[in-house]
C-alpha cells in the first residue's frame, strides 16, 4: 500500500486528527483514541494515525490502575476478527483495534492484526504490529523471524538484513536466520546493482561456481595451508585481473584473518570501488573494520596512559592522539548512521540512533531535528525526549529541557531505569535553573529506590547536612 501522510486527509479529517494529536499531549487519552478509531476507519493507511493511537493505548494502560479480578475478553474479540479475516479483512482490522485499545501488547490480537493487514495488501500495518509485539520483547525471535518474512514480500531487504542480524545476535545457533540475512543480503545488491536482469542462466551457474570455488579456498585455509602463500597466490591472480572484484574480496578476507586491518580495509574499498559501491556487505565490511580499528586504537591509547604518569615524555601527545581517535570513532558512528538513515528516511529509529551519536559527538544542535522526529516512534519515544533534553540542556534552553523530561518522565509510573536517568537529567536541569528544591526532590525520588545511583546519596545526603548546618 501507498502510506498516507497527514498532508494528504481532507479538511475534517485534518482537523479530527490535530485535536486527536492535542488530546494526547493533553493526557485525554480516551478522547483521542475515539478520534484516531474513527479517522482510522476512514483512512487505514494512515500509519502515523495507528502509530499514534497505539500510544495513546499503551499510556492509557500504564496510567490506571490494575483491577483485581478482571477477566481480558480480548478473546472473544479475537474470534469475531478472525470470522472477518476471508471474507472482509479491513473490518478484521477494525475488529482488532477494538481488542487492541484495552490490551495494546496482547499478542494473539497483534499477530491476526498482522495477518488481516497482510490480507488487505496493508503491509506498512502487518510490520508496525509485529514491531508493536517486540517493543515489549525485543528478543522474540519468532516475530523476528516473522517481521524478516514481511520484510522480504515487501522487497525492503536492507531492513529483513537488519531483522535477521539481530536474530542471530540474540540466536547465533539460528542457521536459517544466517542463511535468510545473507540471502537479503544478496537480493538488496542484486537490486541495487541491477544483477536481476542476467542474459542467461549460464551467467547464474558461473557465479554459483565461482562462489563454490571461494568456498573451497576459505576451507583450505583452515586446515592449515600457508596464510602467506594464499596471500601471494591471490595477489598474483589480482595482478593478472586487475578489475576482478572476487579477488580483491578474497584479499580482504585473507589480510582480515591474518588480523591486518590496515590491508584489509585497503583490499575491501578497493573492491567496493570496483563495484561503484553497491555492493552492502563490502561497504560493511569496509565499515566494520574501521570500527575495530579505531576500537583497537582508542585502547591502544588508554593503556598506555593508565600505565605512564603525567610526567611521561609521552603523556600529553598519547593524551591528543586518543582525543583525536575518539573523535575519528564518532565521525565514523555518525557517517553510518546517516547513511542507514538516507537509505531508510521512514525508519525513525535510525533517526534516533543518528540523533543519538549526534549528541554523543557533541553535536547538540544537529542531534535536535533527528531525535525530535523520532520521538514520533513509540518504541524510541521516551529516550528520544530524554537525549532531547539533554540537548536543550547543553544549548542553554533549560525551559525547553525541563519541559521535556518532566513530560517524559510522567509517561513512566514505574521508577525503571529509563526513569530514573530521566529524572536524574530533571535534577540536573532544575539545579542549572537555581532551583535547588525541586532538584533535590528529584534525587529524593532515585534515592528512594536505588541508594546507589550515580551521585545521588551524596546530593541528597548532602542538602540534609546543608539544612542542619544552617539551623
Amino acid at each position: 500500500m501507498a502510506v498516507k501522510t497527514e498532508n494528504e486527509l481532507s479538511e475534517v479529517q485534518r482537523n479530527h486528527w490535530l485535536k486527536a494529536v492535542a488530546a494526547v499531549e493533553l493526557r485525554n487519552f480516551g478522547y483521542a483514541i475515539s478520534l484516531l478509531q474513527g479517522l482510522l476507519k476512514q483512512e487505514p493507511e494512515f500509519l502515523t494515525g495507528r502509530q499514534l493511537v497505539r500510544r495513546a493505548e499503551i499510556a492509557k494502560a500504564k496510567a490506571e490502575k490494575k483491577k483485581f479480578f478482571t477477566v481480558s475478553t480480548a478473546s472473544i474479540g479475537v474470534m469475531k476478527a478472525q470470522r472477518e479475516l476471508k471474507k472482509n479483512p479491513a473490518r478484521a482490522v477494525e475488529l482488532i483495534e477494538k481488542v487492541l485499545e484495552d490490551e495494546p501488547y496482547n499478542r494473539q490480537a497483534n499477530l491476526l492484526l498482522k495477518e488481516a493487514a497482510m490480507a488487505a495488501g496493508w503491509r506498512e500495518v502487518a510490520v508496525f504490529a509485529l514491531r508493536t509485539l517486540l517493543e515489549e520483547k525485543p528478543r522474540d525471535t519468532k516475530i523476528l523471524h516473522q517481521l524478516g518474512r514481511v520484510y522480504n514480500d515487501m522487497g525492503a531487504s536492507d531492513q529483513a538484513v537488519e531483522v535477521y542480524n539481530r536474530i542471530t545476535e540474540a540466536d547465533p545457533t539460528d542457521a536459517e536466520a544466517l542463511r535468510l540475512g545473507k540471502d537479503a543480503s544478496a537480493r538488496g545488491s542484486m537490486k541495487r546493482g541491477g544483477w536481476n536482469e542476467a542474459e542467461s542462466y549460464r551467467d547464474l551457474i558461473k557465479d554459483k561456481e565461482l562462489a563454490v570455488s571461494l568456498e573451497q579456498e576459505s576451507r583450505m585455509a583452515l586446515t592449515g595451508e600457508s596464510l602467506e602463500q594464499q596471500i601471494a597466490d591471490t595477489y598474483a591472480r589480482h595482478q593478472a585481473e586487475p578489475e576482478n572484484v572476487d579477488h580483491a574480496r578474497r584479499l580482504g578476507l585473507l589480510h582480515e584473518q591474518k588480523d591486518d586491518c590496515e590491508c584489509a580495509i585497503a583490499w575491501f574499498q578497493y573492491a567496493a570501488d570496483l563495484t561503484n559501491g553497491i555492493d552492502s556487505g563490502l561497504l560493511r565490511k569496509v565499515s566494520d573494520l574501521s570500527m575495530k580499528r579505531s576500537e583497537r586504537e582508542i585502547m591502544d591509547h588508554e593503556q598506555y596512559l593508565a600505565q605512564h604518569g603525567a610526567d611521561d615524555p609521552q603523556y600529553s601527545e598519547r593524551a591528543a592522539a586518543l582525543e583525536t581517535a575518539k573523535k575519528r570513532r564518532a565521525e565514523l558512528l555518525i557517517s553510518e548512521a546517516r547513511k542507514r538513515s538516507e537509505r531508510n528516511p521512514t525508519d525513525l529509529q535510525l533517526r534516533f540512533e543518528l540523533g543519538e551519536h549526534l549528541l554523543n559527538a557533541g553535536q547538540f544542535r544537529e542531534a535536535v531535528p533527528e531525535l525530535q522526529r523520532a520521538r514520533q516512534n513509540p518504541n524510541a519515544r521516551l529516550k528520544a525526549m530524554n537525549l532531547l533534553g539533554r540537548c536543550y540542556r547543553a544549548l542553554g534552553m533549560l525551559d525547553l529541557a525541563a519541559k521535556q523530561l518532566e513530560e517524559a518522565a510522567r509517561e513512566i509510573l514505574s521508577m525503571d531505569g529509563m526513569k530514573k536517568e530521566i529524572v536524574y537529567n530533571l535534577g540536573l536541569v532544575y539545579e542549572q535553573m537555581g532551583d535547588r528544591q525541586r532538584a533535590i526532590d528529584c534525587m529524593k525520588q532515585i534515592y528512594e529506590i536505588d541508594y546507589g545511583y550515580r551521585d545521588v546519596a551524596r546530593r541528597v545526603e548532602s542538602s540534609y547536612q546543608e539544612t542542619s548546618s544552617q539551623q
